[in-house]
């Protein structure tokens, strides 16, 4: 049985970790005015957009002469967007414990809830091939690594004075981590899972789930479900997780337009970027192979562009339209209204139609923060009572 969690429908906004602090600034701000409750920022040391195809045939974002790959340090940025966050929650969506350690991790979270007015959100997950091989990190066993990381960092916020910890990859004797967050303030983990590990991972260690792969309705309330399964049998409240989402959405002003951006090269080059298992639902073979895993191993620097753009040219239009919300703002959010029924509580959609083009990136900007600020108000209203 899911339990429909006892909270308010929220929603968010990526504002990005990239250079120039301008627009990051810039987007945080946005997000105030729009309504949202979360600003997300995100952890990388390179883009997942290859500097082989980075060009305006790709998307007019891009400088040829520039690069994808510049990265702020998430947690510097977040302190300093603490200082003009308001009253948004900060979070990042996500980071992992192979670049950090967990302890460190944890520190860094009490440390954003003195700096802000609210509760930070910690997203984590198992990490990504791209953040980690390139420079020399073990990336074996991270589902294994994220288990014992969650276990410390939950041992950092409730435990005063010295504590023990022996894992297979965290061993701590006598650590302290005596930082304490402001009343109303402790900071929360919300967990990037998809697989069955993940899940169970997340009722027994999350404040939230935070997935971001293609899911039905009927296929996001039975990973929920397994998430609540956990919880209890964990002796936690399942109702006290909070079930997000953050997913794509290509919104046009009519189907000729949403055609139109799903024949751009950047959004055909995003679904080139699912794991192999969601292209063979569609009957469809994944230029990188069927053990293919999405975005966990793909490593673009070790692409060159032919193979890229042969790639791109392979993704079934159906299969973006399928994956992504897609359509006019009242059929995206339609569709999305689908999902607080199975207990989505939390909503992050990625504009992904802004690389199409400029006029697209105003429209599709504009059009994902009312459909979630519309979605808010639908169910404002509703009752969260044990289903």
């Amino acid at each position: 049985m899911v339990i429909t969690p006892n909270a308010r429908f929220t929603s968010g906004m990526t504002v990005g970790s990239q250079p120039p602090l301008s627009r990051v600034g810039l987007a945080t701000r946005l997000a105030r005015v729009a309504g949202m409750d979360v600003a997300w920022v995100t952890d990388h040391f390179l883009s997942f957009f290859p500097q082989a195809i980075w060009d305006e045939e790709l998307t007019w974002l891009a400088d040829p002469d520039g690069t994808p790959h510049a990265y702020f340090d998430y947690q510097v940025l977040l302190g300093r967007l603490s200082a003009m966050s308001g009253g948004l929650r900060l979070g990042v969506g996500v980071t992992e414990p192979v670049r950090r350690h967990p302890v460190q991790l944890a520190q860094a979270f009490m440390t954003i809830a003195h700096l802000s007015k609210r509760a930070p959100i910690l997203g984590i997950g198992a990490g990504e091939s791209e953040n980690t091989i390139p420079y020399g990190l073990d990336f074996s066993q991270p589902v294994s690594r994220l288990e014992d990381a969650l276990a410390v960092i939950r041992r950092c916020f409730d435990a005063r004075g010295p504590f023990d910890h022996d894992g297979p990859f965290f061993r701590l004797d006598g650590a302290l981590m005596d930082l304490a967050a402001p009343p109303g303030r402790r900071p929360e983990v919300w967990v990037a899972a998809h697989g069955p590990r993940m899940l169970a991972l997340t009722g027994r260690f999350g404040d939230g789930w935070y997935p971001t792969l293609p899911m039905t309705p009927a296929e996001y309330e039975a990973a929920l479900g397994a998430i609540q399964s956990a919880a209890r049998d964990a002796g936690r409240d399942p109702a006290a997780i909070t079930p997000g989402y953050q997913h794509h959405a290509i919104v046009g002003r009519s189907q000729k337009a949403v055609r139109r951006i799903i024949d751009s090269k950047a959004v055909r080059f995003l679904t080139l970027l699912l794991p192999a298992t969601v292209w063979s639902k569609h009957g469809a073979e994944h230029p990188f192979g069927d053990r293919f895993r999405g975005i966990v191993d793909f490593m673009p620097q070790r692409h060159a562009k032919p193979e890229l753009d042969a790639a791109i040219a392979r993704v079934p239009t159906e299969l973006i339209a399928a994956e992504s919300f897609v359509g006019t703002p009242r059929q995206v959010e339609d569709a999305l209204a689908e999902y607080y029924d199975a207990g989505l509580r939390h909503l992050v959609l990625q504009p992904i139609g802004a690389l199409a083009s400029r006029r697209d990136a105003v429209y599709s900007v504009v059009s994902v923060l009312r459909i979630q600020r519309r979605l808010r108000a639908r169910f404002a209203g509703r009752a969260t009572t044990p289903g």
